[in-house]
C-alpha cells in the first residue's frame, strides 16, 4: 500500500516543482523597485540619528485652544461694598464702635492735586539780581487731570496719578533726561484736592478737610469743622461712615482718650457729629454714598450679566468651529499624517499620527494590539522609511530593532515616527515553514489522488 502511493507522491512533487509552486513571504531585501535598501540596526545612537530628520506634526485649529472668557473683563467687576452695619443704640448708653487702624501708605498724587515743579533758573545775570522773582518764574503748578497726568509744555504729558512723591520726581527725572533738559529740578505738592474727609453735623462750619503728606486724624478734623457745638456731651456720639459701615463713638468717650482723638482717618471718611439717639439724621447725611454704593452695586450686576452673555456667545462660537471640524475628521477630510503596519501585527492597518505631539515606535505597535508573538519574530521588527531627496529616488531606509532581547524595546519608545513610514514585523521561521506546509499539503494530497485515478 505504501509503495502505491509513493509513485504518485514523487509525481506530485516533480509536477509542482516543474511547476515553480512555492511559498513567498514578504521580508526586508536590499533592493525594492531598483532602489537600495539600507539596514541600520537601532541603538541608542542610531535612535538619534533617526529622530534628527525634522518633522513638525499637525496641530488642532485655534478654535481649541480659545478660552470663551479669556480676553473678556466686565465694567466694574470687583468686589461688592458691603452692607452699612448699623451700631445698637439705646437710651441709657452709647456704643462705641471704632473704625479698625488704617494701613500705613504714603500719601499717592491724585486727579486734582496741583504739583508745582521748580526747574533751574536759565536768565541771565541782570535778570537774577532779583533772586526771588528768577526762581519764582521758573516755579509753575500743574493740575492732575481725570486721565493722571500732568501737561509740562514743550515735553507733554506726565503720569503722576498714583505715585508717590519719590516716585513721581524719578518719573519727571527720567523724562526730562530723554528730552535732554537739564534735569536739576524740585517737585511738591501744592494744593491737595484728591483725597478728603468730610465733617458735617453738630460741628461750627461743616467742611471738607484734605488729606495731605501728613495724615489726618480725627481730632484735627474735628478742629477744622469748628469743634462740636453740642450743648450736651452725654448724648453726643461722632459717627464715621467708612466703606459701607458706620462706627459710633460718644463724645463722652472722645473728650477722655487721647487715642481716640488720634485715630487716623482715611480719603473718603465721612465725620457726623450727631445729638440723637437715633441713626435717621446720620443716615440723611450718608444717603448719597449709599445711594452711590448702590448705583455702583448696579452698574456690577449689569456689568456681569453683559459678560455673562458675550462668554455664552463665544463659547457657542467656539463649539461650532470645534464641532465642524470633529465632523470634518469623522468624514475624513481633514488632512492628517499616517503610520502604516504590516507583517505579523495584530491588524494590517493605518495609524494616524497625533495633533500637537508626536508619535513614537512603540505608540504605534502597541496602539494596535502590539504584534503576534506566536507567528511574528521579536527579532525582526522594521521601520521603512523612504528618502525625501529626491536625488536618491526614493532609496528605502530600514531601521532595524531587535527585540529578542525585550530590553531593546526601550529604543520603541525613544524613536519618533515620521509620516509614511512603515512598520514591518516579519514571521517567525518556523511560522514560514507552517504557513507553507499548510498550503503545500493538499495541493499534494489532490495532485496525487489524481495521478492515482488515471
Amino acid at each position: 500500500m505504501t509503495r502505491t502511493w509513493i509513485a504518485p507522491l514523487s509525481a506530485a512533487l516533480i509536477a509542482l516543482s516543474a511547476c515553480g509552486v512555492t511559498y513567498n513571504s514578504p521580508t526586508v531585501r536590499s533592493q525594492a523597485a531598483g532602489s537600495a535598501v539600507r539596514v541600520i540596526n537601532l541603538t541608542p545612537q542610531t535612535v538619534a540619528v533617526a529622530n534628527r530628520n525634522s518633522y513638525r506634526p499637525r496641530t488642532l485649529p485655534a478654535a481649541f485652544f480659545q478660552a470663551a472668557g479669556g480676553s473678556g473683563s466686565g465694567r466694574g467687576v470687583g468686589a461688592l461694598p458691603e452692607q452699612p452695619v448699623v451700631p445698637t443704640e439705646r437710651p441709657t448708653t452709647l456704643e462705641l464702635r471704632v473704625p479698625p487702624e488704617p494701613a500705613d501708605e504714603p500719601y499717592r498724587i491724585g486727579v486734582g492735586d496741583v504739583v508745582l515743579l521748580a526747574v533751574q533758573s536759565t536768565a541771565d545775570t541782570i535778570q537774577e539780581l532779583s533772586g526771588l522773582l528768577a526762581i519764582q518764574n521758573q516755579r509753575q503748578g500743574f493740575t492732575v487731570r481725570d486721565d493722571g497726568a500732568i501737561a509740562i509744555p514743550e515735553i507733554g504729558t506726565v503720569q503722576l496719578a498714583g505715585m508717590t512723591l519719590e516716585e513721581a520726581e524719578a518719573r519727571l527725572f527720567q523724562v526730562l533726561v530723554e528730552n535732554q533738559i537739564d534735569p536739576a529740578f524740585s517737585l511738591e505738592i501744592a494744593e491737595f484736592n484728591s483725597k478728603r474727609v468730610t465733617v458735617g453735623g453738630s460741628v461750627a462750619a461743616p467742611t471738607l478737610v484734605p488729606i495731605t503728606l501728613n495724615t489726618l486724624n480725627l481730632g484735627e478734623a474735628v478742629t477744622a469743622a469748628g469743634g462740636v457745638t453740642a450743648p450736651n456731651e452725654e448724648y453726643v456720639s461722632i459717627r464715621i461712615y467708612r466703606d459701607g459701615n458706620l462706627y459710633q463713638i460718644p463724645l463722652e468717650d472722645y473728650l477722655a482718650r487721647p487715642d481716640l482723638q488720634r485715630l487716623e482717618l482715611v480719603n473718603g471718611d465721612a465725620v457726623f457729629v450727631d445729638t440723637t439717639y437715633d441713626l435717621e439724621q446720620a443716615f440723611a447725611f450718608y444717603q448719597a454714598e449709599i445711594d452711590v454704593i448702590n448705583l455702583r452695586q448696579q452698574a456690577r450686576q449689569q456689568a456681569l450679566s453683559e459678560l455673562s452673555q458675550e462668554i455664552s456667545l463665544r463659547r457657542a462660537a467656539l463649539d461650532e468651529r470645534r464641532g465642524n471640524f470633529s465632523a470634518q475628521l469623522e468624514l475624513d477630510a481633514v488632512e492628517r499624517d499616517y503610520v502604516y503596519l504590516a507583517g505579523e501585527v495584530s491588524t494590517q492597518s493605518r495609524f494616524t499620527l497625533p495633533f500637537g505631539r508626536q508619535a513614537t515606535l512603540a505608540d504605534v505597535i502597541y496602539s494596535n494590539g502590539g504584534f503576534e508573538t506566536t507567528t511574528g519574530d521579536p527579532a525582526e521588527i522594521y521601520v521603512l522609511r523612504a528618502s525625501e531627496n529626491p536625488a536618491e529616488f526614493n532609496a528605502v531606509t530600514a531601521w532595524h530593532l531587535n527585540a529578542a532581547n525585550a530590553a531593546n524595546l526601550t529604543l520603541a519608545t525613544q524613536m519618533t515616527m515620521r509620516p509614511n513610514d512603515i512598520v514591518f514585523i516579519e514571521e517567525q521561521p518556523i511560522t514560514k515553514w507552517n504557513r507553507a506546509l499548510q498550503q503545500f499539503f493538499p495541493t499534494i494530497i489532490n495532485t496525487a489522488t489524481s495521478a492515482v485515478g488515471n
